[in-house]
């Protein structure tokens, strides 16, 4: 087999859309999948397409990423189920409200349209929300997608432009050019791109964490939810390092089905779901919408997510220069994917980037993690 520019490692919706953007620049581009194309981590998310305000390089990418997916949504195919259903976030008290207004501040300070909601509008908004909440910030931009499918829509256009999939190719090595399989062939390449998802074992030494998480379907009920919803105390939940967590997050879906979560996991790398994880999850949905009581789920799965410790993904080159990586997104890697394939190609061919990179530079983690 030829070498190539860039070998990929990880065909989630963050490898794709690095091989789309790696094959628009003109690089021979080869990517590797062990399993389905984005039937990892990217299969388990929820596909909430979110700009989020942990921080400000939190901030600046997904606003950025968002902004790339509402310039692409023309183009999606129907079955990518792109909507700009927009998010709420909901305060359950006074002292969420404060937060709702703070947010509201950062979000206009960046150029992010908002709405504050008083309680009588929020229940027009969503009228099967439990009576006696605070209110809540519209945020219309946020979209909703399909994952898998949109990971399969990146590849299908890398594909078309001469991007090579390696299907059911595990990867057992990689780095200093070379990508080794589980088959006994290997593959040279100029660069390395680590796009792995949850899979660290490539390079076990990474400051990355698997958060596993539980999330359930219902049948279809349209119209009963038409946002994003998501409890503020979600934020309180996805700051927790240790500790299990679950908050009311609740997505329609353009079938009519809804999607229920949210759990946050530490320590649990089984796919067995945790029933009393998901009863607490579920009885927090219900907290906030007591209708849902009476609804049927037909399918409950698990997933992790790799978080890192300061929440943002490790972007760029490492101390190997030809291993490059796009990891630890944590629940962010379906907003993020656009963005951060930019970034990754940019990085690569020495390109200015439209947003700051260095806050997402892998040199912000111990080398000597890197390296072993």
């Amino acid at each position: 087999m030829p070498g190539f520019d860039l070998a990929i490692v990880g065909a989630g919706i963050v490898g794709c859309a690095c091989a789309l953007e790696a094959a628009r620049a003109g690089l021979r581009v080869v990517i590797a999948e062990r399993g389905v194309v984005g039937g990892g981590t990217t299969a388990a998310g929820m596909g909430h397409v979110v700009v989020m305000d942990d921080s400000p390089a939190q901030l600046a990418l997904t606003a950025y990423s968002r902004s790339l997916w509402r310039t692409m949504a023309p183009e999606l195919p129907a079955g990518v189920e792109y909507e700009s259903r927009g998010t709420l976030w909901i305060a359950a008290d006074d002292e969420e409200m404060a937060e709702v207004f703070s947010k509201q501040t950062t979000y206009a300070r960046a150029g992010i349209a908002s709405q504050v909601l008083d309680p009588r509008e929020l229940a027009e908004a969503e009228p099967y929300l439990r009576s006696g909440l605070a209110g809540a910030l519209l945020v219309p931009d946020d979209g909703v997608l399909y994952p898998p499918v949109a990971a399969e829509y990146f590849l299908s256009e890398a594909r078309r432009l001469g991007v090579v999939l390696l299907s059911d190719h595990e990867v057992v090595r990689c780095g200093k050019g070379r990508v080794q399989f589980a088959n006994g062939t290997s593959i040279e390449a100029e660069r390395i791109l680590l796009a792995s998802g949850a899979h660290i074992d490539l390079l076990p030494s990474l400051p990355i964490q698997k958060r596993k998480g539980h999330l359930l379907i219902t049948d279809r009920y349209p119209g009963v939810v038409s946002h994003q919803l998501v409890e503020l105390g979600y934020l309180k939940s996805a700051h927790k390092l240790t500790a299990d967590s679950v908050a009311f997050n609740i997505q329609p879906r353009l079938t009519g089905q809804l999607l229920i979560g949210s759990s946050r996991q530490y320590g649990d790398e089984s796919r067995e779901i945790n029933h009393a994880i998901l009863r607490s999850m579920l009885e927090r949905a219900i907290e906030y919408m007591p209708y849902l009581k009476g609804l049927s789920g037909i399918r409950v799965w698990t997933g992790h997510r790799a978080a890192t410790a300061d929440k943002l993904p490790l972007i760029g080159p490492t101390a190997d220069h030809t291993l490059f990586l796009a990891m630890g997104f944590e629940g962010l890697g379906i907003t993020n994917a656009p963005g951060a394939a930019v970034l990754a190609i940019d990085a690569l061919l020495n390109r200015a980037s439209v947003i700051d990179a260095a806050p997402y530079l892998p040199s912000r983690i111990q080398q000597e993690a890197v390296h072993a």
